[in-house]
């Protein structure tokens, strides 16, 4: 196996469906792909970080899709939502972003025990690497450049023409999220070690809330838009799908961009960062590139939306560490501890961009 195919392993027991019970529902709610599951279904995990379980559908003809559910066990709010990632791809079909096609969604439980969908099977290469480790170094900034032509062409879709009028409230997006996100880790906490110290993440907190005043935008948001969630074609240097869309929504465009910029600013005793001299652009550069692909003269704010990516990434990891402390992470391997501090080292990086900008604007 390459090291940049998709990691398959047999359902894992927490995580195993019944296969019968979804081709009857196929054939029944999505004929048009039925005729592909007569001779037969088998189903495997895919490895590597998905929230939402998900599986590789093949069928005895060989025809190959992809099923996305939710996990088992006790959910965060508002959490795992397989039923937006649905909408949000289908409305993107026919333009120009590229995203599965949608096939099939099912709310009713009892088919295998949670909400799911069904969605093409796309060819190419998964890269969770920011630095590219498996691509070749020519081809790095190439790369580069199309994650950051994608994601503007995402936020250049007239979001309300799409059908997406009703998808999200295009204004205080940082300020809604600010306080969200801050109420997804309180409500991690009780699975976590009681003598973890939250004092910086307060702190930051408290800095993104008085700072989150800035002008309003909307597009439509990813939400977790980064290398690791897209679908590289197998042979060129070039984004072939968006994946990953549970926390899509109609927001600041900028906060997608922080957070793709975030292996600029990681600190380096956490994976994840690009080390310089990586054959990858600068931030200056991938920001230009940005900019030129999206329209823009420059960013204003720019610390308060690296500082933002930083406290929802903290909030966001710490769930994972919840989820794998109370046993219903979809992926094996994590260490509850191990995610926790990662969780608070990144709160620890999103405070020190807020101090380094405190101080700018004081010495202006």
């Amino acid at each position: 196996m390459r090291d940049d195919a998709p990691a398959l392993i047999a359902p894992m027991p927490v995580h195993r469906i019944d296969v019968d019970a979804l081709a009857r529902w196929l054939a029944m709610a999505a004929p048009h792909i039925a005729p592909d599951l007569a001779s037969g279904l088998s189903v495997q995990q895919f490895q590597g970080g998905m929230s939402n379980p998900t599986y590789l559908l093949t069928a005895g003809t060989g025809a190959r899709f992809v099923l996305r559910k939710k996990p088992p066990g006790d959910l965060l709010p508002k959490a795992h939502a397989v039923d937006r990632e649905y909408k949000v791809m289908q409305a993107l079909a026919g333009s120009g972003v590229p995203a599965p096609e949608m096939l099939a969604y099912c709310d009713d439980r009892s088919v295998i025990g949670a909400e799911f969908f069904v969605m093409s099977h796309v060819d190419g290469r998964i890269i969770p690497d920011p630095a590219m480790g498996p691509v070749a170094r020519a081809d790095r900034a190439a790369l580069a450049f199309s994650l950051a032509d994608t994601l503007a062409a995402l936020h250049g879709v007239d979001w309300r023409a799409v059908g997406l009028d009703r998808f999200g409230r295009p204004e205080g997006y940082l300020a809604r999220q600010t306080a969200r996100w801050a109420g997804q880790y309180e409500a991690s906490k009780p699975a976590l070690p009681a003598t973890l110290d939250y004092a910086t993440m307060d702190r930051l907190r408290d800095w993104l809330s008085e700072r989150v005043d800035v002008a309003d935008e909307s597009a439509i948001a990813h939400g977790d838009f980064r290398l690791g969630n897209t679908i590289v074609h197998q042979t060129a240097p070039r984004v072939v799908a968006v994946l990953d869309w549970e926390l899509s929504t109609i927001g600041h465009p900028l906060a997608d961009l922080g957070y793709l910029c975030l292996p600029y600013r990681m600190p380096a005793d956490l994976p994840g960062g690009i080390a310089s001299g990586s054959g990858l652009p600068s931030e200056d550069a991938f920001l230009d590139r940005y900019c030129a692909a999206s329209g823009r003269a420059g960013i204003d704010d720019w610390p308060v939306y690296l500082a933002f990516a930083f406290f929802r990434s903290a909030a966001i990891v710490q769930g994972v560490a919840a989820r794998a402390a109370m046993g219903n992470l979809s992926s094996a391997g994590i260490d509850p501890l191990q995610a926790a501090a990662r969780a608070l080292r990144l709160a620890d990086a999103g405070a020190a961009i807020a101090l380094g900008a405190d101080r700018a604007r004081r010495e202006v």
